[in-house]
């Protein structure tokens, strides 16, 4: 959301500087406050971690750490430029996620449903190591490594329609995910808004980004048409899987405004940074509510994902 709010300078000048810089340093506060958390539940509950690892669906969100660390980078080379501490950053975080995509794939080859490439594995969190590959150009051009930030972003661009069709075969077979599982099919918009913002850092011609932009639309679009449903859903953690991908597809909005003059086409991204915004707020707030009333962090309901993804059913 930060990269969103920076890009929207042309458009609102000095206060979204302010406003991304404002949101950059809550981010990377939250970041450490999470790491710190996850390294104590680790530590004190190593049992859950290897759990998280075997779990169909949450052993896709290791890849949530890589990720941050490279927009983490991004940022920081956005507003400080490329400094040597901000590139070790992204080489950690673009060598972890690397590491994470190979894992991910390795467990396709295990045999047995349970930890390979079992229904219940196929969800849209698989997208999550796909995004991190396709984000090392952002910061990776700018950095001076845009062979291997080109290298990379290529993984990610191989691994998109793979998972793709994997979804589209999973939702023909054995019918939609459960109720509780639907707020994770707007991770599906994050990978093509990454990819036209990375072509375009690339070099690649404006057309390219605009299929791209065109094609997170039609996601946004899908994903949407299930939020009815979602919003009857008690409020959980997966609720946030419409956060980046929603500031990925007003970022890339935004950057296409620079390249045209189309006054529709401003209005559309700042409309799209708004509701980014909006609905980052509200997880805030609903996130600070289930921790207060201690209703957010509940077990998961493994074998009602299992038994769903087997029979194609729905629970009530």
């Amino acid at each position: 959301l930060a990269m969103a709010w920076l890009r929207a300078a042309p458009l609102m000048g000095d206060v979204s500087s302010a406003g991304g810089l404002a949101i950059a340093v809550l981010a990377a506060l939250a970041f450490v406050v999470v790491l710190i958390a996850s390294w104590l539940r680790w530590l004190r509950h190593p049992e859950a971690l290897a759990e998280d690892l075997r779990h169909p669906v949450r052993h896709a969100m290791v890849a949530t750490l890589p990720v941050s660390l490279i927009l983490l980078a991004t940022l920081g080379v956005s507003l400080l430029g490329p400094l040597v501490w901000l590139e070790a950053l992204w080489w950690g975080g673009s060598l972890a996620q690397l590491a994470v995509t190979v894992w991910v794939l390795a467990r396709w080859l295990r045999p047995g449903k349970e930890l390979g490439l079992g229904w219940p594995a196929v969800t849209p969190a698989l997208f999550i190591p796909v995004v991190g590959n396709v984000l090392a150009p952002l910061a990776g051009v700018t950095l001076g490594h845009g062979n291997w930030a080109a290298a990379q972003f290529g993984i990610g661009l191989l691994l998109w329609p793979v998972l793709v069709a994997l979804l589209v075969v999973r939702l023909a077979v054995q019918g939609v995910w459960p109720e509780r599982v639907l707020p994770l099919v707007f991770i599906s918009v994050a990978p093509p808004a990454v990819i036209g913002t990375g072509l375009l850092q690339l070099g690649a011609p404006p057309a390219l980004a605009w299929m791209a932009w065109g094609v997170a639309l039609l996601f946004l679009l899908w994903s949407a048409s299930a939020f009815k449903r979602m919003l009857a859903q008690p409020f959980s953690i997966q609720f946030w899987a419409l956060s980046f991908p929603l500031a990925s597809f007003a970022g890339l909005t935004l950057v296409l405004t620079h390249l045209s003059d189309s006054r529709g086409l401003q209005t559309l991204a700042m409309l799209a940074l708004a509701l980014a915004s909006f609905v980052i707020a509200a997880l805030l707030v609903a996130t600070f509510k289930g921790l207060r009333d201690g209703t957010l962090l509940q077990p998961e309901p493994v074998a009602m994902v299992a038994t769903s993804a087997g029979t194609g059913s729905q629970p009530g």
